[in-house]
């Protein structure tokens, strides 16, 4: 009997040899395999689970997903063991508000660099809290809206509240009177302002002493120089808890404009006179650091603020002064105060203008999202 012969071609013997191969490499994976099983587990990146007092990771901060493994595809292992690539997944990015971004702040400048407080400064250790107005106008702010025993007690329910959102900053109480008055009409002086008598201003600042506040004279040029109505306040400011706030918005001496039909613009030689005098008041009368605050809400409303100079002596305040719905104000912090930095900044709330269109007041706990957070809070 005649045994067949077969002739295998060498198509077939190549694949015969192909799938031998894959045996044998099939079979060293599962013996592989097994004998990881066996070794103990090195952690690697994204295998440990996060400790409970680790707390949130970082907003750019990369990790491993555990959630859904991936497979080699020779040895079945999962991603994460040794010879096999890590699966990285960021986190998902804080969504800020407007104002509130602390990279974009960082980015701008802050925080400003600048020398250290001097002994008797308020800023930035304390944060101050200060009702805005007139005693004879109920119209121009809370500091004139009600008799003077009630709104004293407005402004410490203000106080604690402050207080309670940042225990970590002691709140300083303040009363902002508008010493200097714009005008619609030019007066008797022809400077369409109105400068406070002596007498209302010395009230004020008896009511500042009597709850241990500071106070501010705020002052609306109209159609005078800054140079000529400040030096008036001499007699005031060489007290060591008064200080000054500026006004561009009705500083209209380049334009000629009747205050309230133009926005008012100060240029840094403005502020910087304003500091200078300031500095010059503390050496003669050997006072602690005074602070200035200057009030803006447009891009024109200070020009040249790169050129503002800072002075150890004098703390610098850049107001946020404008009013509106949340969203409107911070976008104004954001585009007027944050971007172009100064030393601190401050934000204004309006009781009426910021809620008559139906909004929220911003309460402190809203204001403290910015990014600078305010040490300066005004409340007209």
């Amino acid at each position: 009997m005649k045994c067949k012969c077969y002739n295998i071609s060498t198509k077939h013997q190549l694949f015969l040899l192909t799938a031998m191969i894959a045996i044998l490499f099939t079979l060293m994976g599962c013996e592989k395999e097994k004998n990881l099983d066996k070794k103990p587990h090195k952690p690697v990146m994204g295998d440990a689970s996060p400790s409970p007092a680790a707390g949130p990771p970082f907003r750019h901060e990369t990790s491993v997903s555990p959630a859904k493994p991936v497979f080699n595809s020779m040895s079945g292992a999962k991603a994460g063991e040794k010879g096999t690539k890590v699966v990285k997944k960021e986190h998902p990015k804080v969504v800020y508000k407007a104002g509130e971004d602390p990279e974009f702040a960082k980015a701008c400048g802050w925080p400003v660099k600048c020398s250290a407080p001097l002994q008797g400064s308020i800023l930035p250790s304390k944060r101050i809290v200060a009702f805005y107005g007139n005693p004879l106008s109920k119209k121009m702010g809370v500091l004139g809206a009600y008799p003077k025993e009630e709104m004293l007690r407005r402004l410490k329910r203000e106080v604690l509240k402050w207080e309670k959102a940042d225990p970590d900053h002691p709140v300083q109480p303040a009363l902002h009177l508008i010493a200097v008055v714009a005008q619609g009409v030019p007066g008797k002086a022809g400077m369409y302002r109105m400068v406070m008598p002596d007498e209302i201003t010395n009230r004020i600042y008896g009511w500042a002493r009597e709850t241990r506040s500071i106070m501010f004279i705020d002052i609306q040029t109209g159609h005078e120089d800054i140079r000529a109505v400040l030096p008036r306040f001499e007699w005031l400011l060489k007290n060591p808890d008064v200080h000054l706030g500026i006004d561009p918005e009705f500083n209209l001496v380049k334009s000629c404009k009747i205050p309230g039909t133009k926005i008012g613009t100060y240029d840094a030689a403005d502020i910087n006179y304003a500091s200078e005098f300031l500095n010059e008041m503390i050496k003669k009368y050997r006072l602690p650091p005074k602070i200035l605050i200057v009030h803006r809400f447009t891009q024109d409303g200070v020009t040249n603020a790169s050129r503002i100079i800072l002075r150890p002596e004098v703390q610098m305040v850049m107001n946020m002064d404008g009013w509106g719905a949340p969203s409107l104000k911070r976008s104004t912090y954001k585009s007027y105060i944050v971007k172009e930095p100064v030393q601190y900044t401050g934000f204004k709330l309006f009781y009426h203008n910021d809620t008559k269109m139906g909004c929220p007041l911003m309460t402190p706990k809203d204001v403290l999202k910015l990014a600078p957070k305010p040490l300066y809070i005004q409340y007209q």
